[in-house]
């Protein structure tokens, strides 16, 4: 791997370069409270080669939004349901947008 590959990787949400304690610390929270949502399957930390927990930017806005809800006094087995609702909600006004963009496109087609 080339430097300007590993520096490529600062762009990407997904690349997980955040160890549980800089997540933490980030979100002012605790390792336990993100041991919690990966128990609850919210988020699923890569691991490295020691087999340390290794979080990325993507994970932790998710991690960011439990923590708002828990904050508001939602249980977090609930925050985490709420979050993965939210989140299959928001994939799928996705498809139904797409789904309509075909379909109009398809209209406009045919009609002219």
């Amino acid at each position: 791997m080339t430097a300007d590959d590993s520096f490529g990787r600062l762009d990407d949400d997904d690349y997980p370069a955040y160890t549980m304690g800089r997540a933490a610390e980030m979100l002012g929270t605790t390792p336990a409270f993100l041991r919690a949502l990966g128990e609850h399957r919210l988020i699923t930390p890569l691991r490295s080669e020691g087999g340390h927990r290794r979080y990325s930017r993507y994970q932790l806005r998710i991690a960011a939004r439990a923590r708002e809800l828990v904050d508001q006094g939602t249980p977090i087995e609930a925050a985490c349901r709420i979050i993965i609702l939210e989140d299959q909600l928001e994939e799928a006004q996705r498809i139904n947008a797409e789904y309509r963009a075909a379909a109009e496109s398809e209209s406009r087609r045919t009609a002219g």
